[in-house]
This record gives structure tokens, sequence and C-alpha cells, in this order.
């Protein structure tokens, strides 16, 4: 169980290190054990969702900055039949050589950083999230409806597929700022649910359990024993370049330079991550990044599909020393962009939790002001939480 002192002991440590100014009167015994006992919990969370990488790598890895995958000699698809992220007993990440998982690194950030972004943080504001569904129902096109965070409803004719659900807080010390104000089961029935990573604000069981169990859902490989909980049998698994066909829309699961855990005592990568690729039965391609750090394999998957709309994750992207190598910022997410060659840019995976150091609100604005530098500004698209584009 090589990950266990990963997570305990460095709390352990800590504490150590407080303990030996007690005499100093910097910090009462009672004040240090709530707010170790609460940085505990927070980096503990933490811990399993951002990019914990090698202290040793202090630079931010931006579009400009990224190394050149370990296997640049090999396509993706190459990569993917040979599988090459296949470990003995855990999967690995081709495109990158950051160690993920390291707990020193997350209490680094959250005591010893620089927080440039604090005093946003008091214009940071709740807003509940209504939707209208019966003009989605309605309409027998495409639709694509921003629920909240990552979570994304996609109407493809006759069809849902909802992606990545999270409908209410996933840790009570992780403010949500965007509850919805309607009963998830006025939500229409999904007939497929994509789950892109084993990461708690993608993969998170509350929002599935609230879903019928007989509900199709398809996710990357492994994360069996957490299904088999739900009693979520009808289950589709992919590996890279897998797919899902069912007459009218094919699905497929594309590589992207991430990584996943839920349990520090099992360690990272023992399910795999992944991006989707949907080719619609309206005739539209969306591509949904799912989270992922920039990597020089965009242009790669631009060359093979046609992309339509292109749904990318912007947030938890500062501070960039530590988020770089698990999350794209503004820029990396307008270079992505511009190289899969999508006609339209839509960005989710901000507002609802802050799991960076940039405020909620700040990915919206920012990206706005990227596209604006680029000479792209018409070709984003912009929904608050509970809109929908209708395509």
């Amino acid at each position: 169980m090589p990950h266990a002192p990963c997570l305990f002991g460095h709390l352990v440590m800590l504490s150590g290190l407080y303990s030996a100014n007690e005499g100093d009167n910097l910090m009462d015994r009672r004040m240090f054990l709530r707010k170790f006992l609460d940085l505990g919990k927070k980096a503990a969370f933490l811990h399993l969702l951002a990019g914990c990488t090698n202290l040793k790598t202090s630079a931010s890895q931006t579009a400009e900055e990224a190394p050149p995958s370990p296997f640049k000699d090999y396509s993706l698809r190459e990569l993917a039949q040979e599988k090459l992220h296949h470990g003995d007993d855990r999967f690995v990440n081709p495109f990158s050589t950051k160690e993920h998982g390291n707990m020193l690194r997350v209490l680094h950030w959250k005591l010893f950083s620089q927080n440039q972004f604090r005093s946003y943080y008091d214009q940071e504001q709740v807003v509940p999230v209504s939707i209208d569904w019966e003009p989605i129902r309605d309409d027998g096109a495409l639709s694509v409806t921003f629920v909240k965070h990552a979570s994304v409803m996609i109407k493809d004719q006759d069809q849902y597929i909802l992606v990545d659900p999270v409908f209410s807080e996933i840790f009570r010390f992780i403010k949500d700022f965007t509850p919805l104000e309607f009963d998830v089961r006025e939500i229409p029935r999904p007939d497929h649910v994509l789950i892109s990573h084993g990461h708690y604000d993608h993969l998170d069981t509350n929002s599935l359990a609230a879903l019928d169990r007989d509900t199709h859902v398809i996710s990357p490989l492994g994360y069996d024993d957490i299904f088999a909980d739900l009693r979520m049998n009808n289950r589709t698994q992919l590996d890279w370049f897998g797919t899902f066909e069912d007459g009218k829309r094919e699905i497929i699961f594309l590589p992207c330079d991430h990584w996943t855990m839920r349990n520090p005592i099992e360690g990272p990568n023992t399910s795999l991550w992944g991006s989707y690729l949907l080719k619609t039965a309206s005739g539209t391609t969306v591509y949904l990044s799912a989270d992922t750090a920039y990597f020089d394999r965009f242009q790669e998957i631009g060359r093979e599909f046609s992309i339509d709309l292109a749904i990318i994750n912007l947030g938890a992207y500062e501070p960039r020393w530590f988020m770089a190598g698990s999350h794209m910022n503004p820029s990396d997410t307008v270079q992505a962009f511009k190289e899969l060659g999508a006609a339209r840019l839509m960005v989710t995976h901000w507002g609802t939790f802050r799991l960076g150091d940039e405020p909620v609100y700040f990915p919206p604005l920012e990206i706005k002001r990227e596209m604006e530098k680029e000479g792209l500004a018409d070709r984003l698209v912009h929904l608050n939480h509970g809109e929908t584009l209708f395509l």
C-alpha cells in the first residue's frame, strides 16, 4: 500500500512542524487541531482530484512549453492498438512523465503558495440553476444544455446523452456555487451516461444513484466495483478508440493527458480516463475534452475528425506550477481549439466548485479575452449554467 503514507504521513509531519512551535504561542492547541483536521479533509480531497505532480517540476507547462510525448513517434491509434497506456497493475499516461498522487505537493500549495486571487473571492456569488426542459423535449434536432460544473445534457433527435453528471455538492467542505433549483427527477431520462474518469467531481455516486439503475453507462475501463455497488449493470466499457454505436450515432473514446484516482491507498490510475467524440444522428460532431492538460496531439485529433463543436473543460487551472499537468488554462484552451480545427468552442468545468485558486467566475471572462486576442470571438459559444444551445 505505497500511497497510504503519502496521504497521512505528510499530515503527521505537518503536525510535528506546528507542535514544535507551541511554545511560541503561534497557535493554541485547539485552534491548531481544528485547522489541521479541516486542512486534512480538504487536502485529502484535492489529493484525489488535482494535479499532484512531482515537486521538482516548478515551472508552468503551457502550450508553448509542453515537452514532446515520450511516445512521439507513435500515432494516437498506434498507442491505443499497442496498449502502451496499459501498465502491469495500472494504466500509464504516455503523454507525460509527471508523477501524480503526491500529497506533499498539495500541502505545499495550500499552505505556502501565494494566492494572487484571494481578493476576488468576495465577488463570487451563488447562482441557483433552473432549466426549462420543455423546449428541449420539443426540439427534434440537436441541443446542448450546460447543467453545472462539467455536466452537460446533449439531446440528439430522440435520445438524451448525459455527460459526467454532478447534481449537488460532492463534499461538504467544497462550496457549491450552482445549486439546482429543480428536482433531479425532472431531468429527462438519459439514454446514455458518459463518464470521462473517476475524479469525484466527474464520477459522483450520489448523482448516478438518482438515475434509473438500468440507464446505459459508457465509461472507461475499470470502475467495476463502483457500478456494481450502484447496481448499474447496463454498461459499456471502452478503451482508447473504443466505440459504441446504436445505428444512428457513434461515440468514440479518445486519449487525453490526465490521470485519475479515488482511493489514495490504491494510488493513481487503477482505472482509465479519456475524452469523447460524439458523431450525432443529427450530423453534428461534438468533441468533449473532459479534464486534460495541454498535449501535443490535439492537431492529430483534428486531422482525423471534423469537429463542429469542441466542449473543453476550463477550470481549476491556477496556480500553473501545480495545475498545468492536469488542466488547461485559457491560453492553452485557445491553442487546443485552434489545433482541433473545430468550428465553435464552448467551455465547461467552471462556476460550480472552486477547485483551483482562480475565482469560479474567472474562466468565461478569461476565455473571452483570449479568443478576442486571437480574432476568434465569433466562434465562442457562451452558456451560463442552465442554458441551452440549439444546433
